[in-house]
Formats: structure tokens, sequence, C-alpha cells
């Protein structure tokens, strides 16, 4: 049992806090036991309290609110391989982690892809993992030069209503940041707004939101039918 915090897999664990570690190592970790059991690969290392590593000592290296009893280290490499679906999320500068993770859930719950600019936040920082919720596993990742279809842009004000746009074929909604929104010179085929008597909308609820449409109006179109994932 590892009983030193200069344990060489703690000390790893300390690095990948950090993104420029994450980025260099091509590792993250995830903790919890509900996180590694999402995983679909083997973790490069695996630590469990009471079993390999003091208590105490886990629960000085994890992020998370409450102490976890497993935290589990991974590759890259092993997350899903990027494809085309019919349905993508772009995340232009999205750049809080809870947001970047809770798009990610949105898009495992609706079959969707996710797209990202750079400076968007990192999907395998620890805050975005817990909003994810293990759907890092099952949601593949590309850059913003993957996006295509039908580039339709969430707008606060002045776009076409949510409803009134076709949705058929293949779909990318392109989200902007949080204080910025997206930049006029972001490439887009229709601007939408979502209807509110509010200010605007959180970029991670606009984003739930615009995949309901798109699967009310695949449903319309296709009675009873639900994307598979993958499927265009």
């Amino acid at each position: 049992m590892i009983v030193s915090r200069d344990n060489e897999r703690l000390k790893l664990i300390r690095k990948l806090h950090e993104r420029r570690w994450r980025d260099k190592l091509g590792l993250f970790f995830v903790e919890g036991e509900d996180a590694v059991a999402a995983a679909t690969a083997e973790p490069v290392a695996l630590l469990r309290a009471g079993i390999d590593v003091d208590p105490e000592l886990l629960a000085e290296v994890a992020t998370a609110p409450h102490p976890p009893r497993v935290i589990g280290v991974y590759r890259r490499g092993d997350l899903p391989v990027w494809e085309q679906r019919r349905v993508t999320l772009a995340l232009w500068r999205v750049a809080d982690p809870g947001n970047s993770g809770t798009l990610l859930r949105t898009a495992d719950a609706f079959g969707a892809a996710v797209a990202l600019s750079d400076g968007s936040a990192d999907p395998t920082s620890p805050k975005a993992l817990r909003a994810s919720a293990g759907s890092i596993w099952r949601v593949p990742l590309g850059s913003w030069d993957r996006v295509a279809g039908t580039r339709v842009a969430l707008v606060a004000h002045g776009g076409l209503a949510l409803g009134e746009v076709d949705l058929s074929g293949h779909v990318s909604f392109l989200l902007g940041s949080e204080r910025e929104g997206l930049p006029a010179e972001v490439e887009r085929d229709v601007e939408v707004t979502i209807p509110i008597r509010a200010e605007s909308l959180n970029v991670a609820t606009a984003g739930a939101i615009a995949l309901y449409e798109w699967r009310r109006q695949l449903e319309t179109r296709e009675p009873g039918s639900v994307p598979e994932p993958g499927s265009i």
C-alpha cells in the first residue's frame, strides 16, 4: 500500500491536475467508483483507498468535493475516435469546464458528436469529467475543422425562431463562448434564437434545447425514429 506522498503514481495525478501535463503526457484521471466503472478502457493506473493507497493520501490528490474511494488514470488515445453523426454540437471557445462537460453529457443523450475550437475547455479536466458523468467514453470529439453539414448558429437575439428552421439533414449547432457569444466572422448558414423572456440562456441549456428541437423534428418526419449513435 502506498503510504508516501512522494510515490510516483501520486505525483503523476498531481501533474494531471494541469492541462499542460495532460496535453504533454496524453493522460487524464477520473475520480470515483461510478467514473471508473464508466470507462471503456483499461486504466494506466488504479488507486483504491485502503487497498492500493492510504485514504488520506488519495484524498490529498483528489479534486472532487468529497474524497473518492478510487482514482483511475487513462490514456486520451483510448477515447472514441471522431466520426460524423447526424447532429453535432460545435463549441466556440466555451471555456467553462462545467458547461463543456454538461454539453458532452447532453450530446451523449441525443447521439450527437462534439467539435471544439481552440480556446475551449479541456473535456478531460476534472471538473468537465464530473459534469459529463462518463459521457466522455461515448461521444466522439473533434476539432473545429470537423464541423460539417448545415451550420446553425445559436444567437441570443435576431435569429429565426428555432422551431421555424428546418433541421433535416446533417446539422451542426454552433454555440459561442459564455461571455462573447459567437463572433461574426465564424461561418454559418443560418442564425436561430430560442424565444425566451430572459436576456439569454446558459450555453449548456441552449445546447440541450437545440438538440431537443432537432430530435422533435426528426421524429415528426420519421415517426418513432431515434438515431443510433454514429448513424447519419
